[in-house]
């Protein structure tokens, strides 16, 4: 990926990020780095589950995730699993997992080296399949 205004991005992430997540480790981890994520588990540290598991009890709804940089939708879940499963894939695997299926294509794909990408340069991870 060629690097661009500001890193992988053209600009930083924006501010006032969901579930009180840090702007700074976001825009380090979405847009100077191609390698690693956030330290496994600190999605625990943010209002995140708190805030959606209580959404979830009222109305167990698709959850949209969107790039923190452009605001476009990457992703939605649970789709074809329950949250209480979507929660716990995730916490095994350190950060919230997605599976193919509620990937949203159109504004993701996935490199050869496993790297996940918005199309417009935010690092969002790896695809590590698990055989879910």
């Amino acid at each position: 990926m060629s690097e661009k205004a500001h890193g992988t991005s053209e600009k930083p992430v924006q501010g006032n990020l969901k579930w009180n997540c840090s702007q700074d480790t976001a825009d380090q981890i979405c847009n100077f780095n191609r390698h690693y994520a956030e330290y496994a588990g600190y999605w625990d540290s943010t209002t995140f589950l708190k805030i959606m598991n209580a959404a979830q009890d009222t109305n167990g709804e698709l959850m949209t995730f969107y790039d923190s940089v452009t605001g476009k939708p990457l992703f939605q879940a649970p789709v074809g699993r329950s949250w209480a499963d979507f929660v716990a894939e995730s916490r095994s695997h350190g950060w919230p997992s997605f599976r193919d299926e509620e990937v949203i294509w159109e504004n993701v794909r996935c490199l050869p080296d496993g790297e996940a990408v918005s199309i417009t340069g935010t690092h969002l991870g790896h695809n590590l399949p698990d055989g879910s």
